[in-house]
């Protein structure tokens, strides 16, 4: 297992501008000196947490789809972000990880019903887990982080990756919840928010996180734009992990959906 890079990429978006956000991300990931394995990008940064479902959505191969794949071939590395996806005659929250080869991806399964979210797009029910560079990375979005049970690690991750348009006015609770899904499930976390102001009068403080499984902060961005790198260190997550087996007395349990 080796060292994994990841580049959090904290910025304003552009409401409901695919366009131009995906020209805005094109250049901020070019201008990066140094690449890095993983560079992951705000939930729905094509468009904001928009909640008109249907006139923002792309087919599943989209333009972002497209986009994505071709910035992970130029990097040489995967990318990640979500964006609204129109599947099967519903709306999907969908979480792409896109790498030189493939895109996987993860429809959000926890709706967030305060913004009507639940009436505008599909629940996902799948778990999604994806290897990249001999590292297993959970997927998920935003609200999905007060969701410990879903949460779980079954010990077939090592990395639990949270995209996010998390409002100000709540980073208490984001900057707590990250930190305590690291050390119940002796997993790296990385959470990634967006920064600025959207059209619903939504402040956005950013408060991006790298978290390593023992729970230290390895980046916090507060709230700065730009992209910003933290390193996994494959050792002192396997060396923790033996140090620290708390999950051989963990509770069994069934998820049920």
């Amino acid at each position: 297992m080796q060292d994994l890079k990841v580049s959090l990429v904290q910025s304003e978006l552009q409401w409901e501008s695919p366009v131009d956000n995906r020209a805005h991300f094109t250049q901020l990931l070019r201008a990066q000196e140094t690449s890095a394995d993983l560079y992951v990008l705000p939930e729905m940064f094509t468009t904001g947490f928009s909640m008109n479902a249907l006139a923002n959505a792309e087919a599943p191969q989209g333009d972002t789809y497209q986009w994505l794949q071709a910035m992970a071939v130029e990097l040489n590395a995967a990318v990640a972000g979500s964006v609204a996806i129109r599947d099967g005659g519903a709306v999907f929250n969908r979480l792409l990880f896109a790498t030189p080869d493939n895109v996987y991806h993860y429809d959000k399964r926890h709706l967030f019903r305060m913004a009507g979210e639940h009436k505008r797009y599909a629940a996902g029910a799948e778990r999604v887990i994806v290897e990249w560079r001999q590292w297993r990375i959970k997927l998920e979005v935003c609200y999905d982080l007060r969701f410990p049970v879903f949460s779980r690690n079954r010990q077939d991750y090592d990395l639990l990756l949270y995209v996010a348009n998390w409002p100000a006015r709540r980073s208490l609770h984001w900057r707590a919840l990250l930190p305590a899904r690291a050390i119940e499930n002796l997993a790296c976390v990385v959470g990634v928010n967006r920064v600025g102001a959207d059209a619903n009068g939504l402040d956005y403080s950013g408060d991006s996180l790298a978290i390593s499984a023992s729970g230290e902060t390895l980046l916090d961005m507060q709230n700065r734009q730009g992209i910003e790198s933290a390193t996994f260190v494959a050792k002192d997550l396997l060396q923790w992990r033996e140090s620290f087996p708390a999950h051989l007395d963990a509770d069994s349990f069934t998820l049920s959906s």
